[in-house]
């Protein structure tokens, strides 16, 4: 009864946020929705855990009611789009708090139209039809060279007469026939005046830091083991959560420092790394940078996916072998062992963990014996995990961009709408993953295209676009048991 009134909440809660606050904020809806949803998935998972035989503690009671607001404010206020006026006519002031409003497409006449016509040579596009939508103008032919070539020729041809009113897409269309996409450029400083948007906040991303090193300390203290009631005669104890709460964000960080350096590279503008403290579970809720200004091409969208899981999974992989190494061997109980049971952890619930507690422990793990983690082996397999829902192929997760780089965004829809179904049923297996096959049905399947959507990748790609898929695969199934014979688990 709980789970089902859960969902009826979840989902009135995602239909308000996507109809109140989606269309004046950046911030990902999901993650707005995350927030809201936090006191109530809270109090949910005390009753599945302890049902009435212990009371909700206080501060679990009102702490959510306290920072959740002013999280979903701050989140709300941190992507909040820019203010957008027009010039006022007859150089008269405009009003004081001019009101949000879409970019307007200035009319096409018809000597410009003449000129864009003039853009499009027999030789790279040759331009068939032009349609005007309220917000698009979109230009359909026949291909006549390589895509980057042809996309290469005419935004230069376009930037060259109309300068920077527009911004050139070039998206794939049916029959495999791709078209030109023309739309206002927020960003453009000679038809729109734009209120100018400050797109690095240094004091709220260590502010945000600090928060998180704080909430993970107190996360990993009671991972250590120890009795909340000694803090108040020593509390210097809270020492022992340092090993989680370091090795924990120093994975998460690496992650969006993988994404934010290399779309730097790619010149796309994009904001610093941003903690999500949270005083309960793990500590955190993650971090997420945000980009603001468009991807130029599928390769750099493959390129900025890949980064964060990719660097993300290396520095992971280190960590959790020394922290397996330092774990202990404990008797397994099928009633205790689990993914997420840090006391006694069944490694064979993922390939890829049990093969690194295979090298880490040798012959003393059985098949009769699980792990008591070592706080850095707890972080380490939370990495190994958000890795493994980041790669995961729906909409605007990395996973959802590396296959829509790779393959396009119509066969990227498809491919995400099974993935969801996959991981609903994985979870009958194993039930860990149960909440966020349910948070994935609330990701859009469709993310933003790129500038240039029908290049495609060059092999080398490929080969790390399936290699990610892979590593996906490994994290998440089983280890089969004619595997576990040979490793001996």
């Amino acid at each position: 009864m709980n789970f089902w009134f859960l969902l009826l909440l979840g989902l009135i809660t995602y239909w308000m946020v996507q109809r109140s606050v989606a269309r004046i904020t950046t911030t990902p809806v999901w993650l707005l929705w995350l927030v809201l949803m936090t006191p109530a998935l809270i109090w949910t998972g005390w009753v599945a855990v302890y049902g009435g035989k212990a009371p909700l503690p206080r501060s679990l009671m009102l702490l959510p009611w306290i920072v959740c607001p002013i999280l979903y404010w701050v989140l709300v206020q941190w992507g909040r789009k820019p203010i957008v006026s027009k010039e006022p006519e007859n150089n008269q002031t405009s009003q004081a708090n001019p009101i949000p409003e879409p970019v307007p497409l200035r009319p096409i006449e018809a000597t410009e139209e003449a000129q864009l016509r003039n853009c499009f040579s027999l030789s790279t596009y040759y331009l068939q039809t032009i349609e005007y939508k309220p917000q698009a103008i979109i230009c359909r032919g026949q291909l006549r060279t390589k895509p980057e070539t042809a996309y290469e020729k005419i935004k230069e041809n376009i930037e060259g007469i109309f300068g920077d009113r527009f911004l050139v897409i070039f998206q794939e269309g049916l029959n495999d026939k791709p078209f030109f996409v023309l739309v206002p450029n927020s960003q453009s400083v000679k038809w729109e005046k734009v209120k100018p948007e400050k797109l690095t906040r240094p004091g709220l991303a260590l502010m945000l830091l600090a928060a998180t090193l704080l909430t993970t300390t107190f996360v990993g203290t009671r991972l250590a083991g120890v009795n909340f009631d000694t803090l108040q005669t020593d509390p210097t104890v809270l020492l022992k959560g340092i090993p989680y709460a370091l090795t924990l964000m120093f994975i998460l960080g690496v992650h969006e420092l993988g994404h934010y350096f290399t779309a730097r590279r790619y010149k796309i503008r994009t904001t610093l790394p941003y903690f999500i403290p949270m005083p309960f579970f793990l500590g955190t809720f993650g971090a997420f940078i945000q980009m603001r200004s468009p991807v130029p091409h599928r390769k750099a969208l493959f390129d900025v996916s890949l980064a964060g899981p990719l660097a993300g999974f290396i520095v992971t992989v280190p960590l959790l072998l020394w922290g397996l190494s330092h774990s202990q061997i404990v008797p397994l109980t099928e009633d205790r062992s689990g993914l997420l049971n840090p006391e006694a952890l069944n490694p064979k619930y993922s390939i890829l963990l049990a093969i690194f507690a295979k090298i880490a422990l040798g012959s003393q793990l059985t098949a009769q014996t699980a792990i008591d983690l070592h706080p850095v082996a707890v972080a380490a397999c939370l990495g190994l995990i958000v890795t493994a829902l980041n790669l995961m192929p729906v909409g605007q997760l990395d996973g959802g961009h590396i296959i829509h780089a790779m393959l396009g965004q119509r066969i990227a829809i498809f491919i995400g709408q099974i993935a969801r179904l996959l991981l609903l049923l994985l979870s009958l297996v194993q039930p860990g993953f149960f909440l966020w096959a349910i948070m994935l049905l609330f990701i859009p399947l469709m993310d933003e295209p790129a500038l240039n959507d029908v290049s495609e990748l060059d092999n080398k790609r490929d080969i790390l676009g399936v290699f990610s898929m892979a590593l996906l695969v490994l994290i998440i199934l089983p280890l089969p048991q004619i595997f576990a014979q040979l490793l001996q688990i």
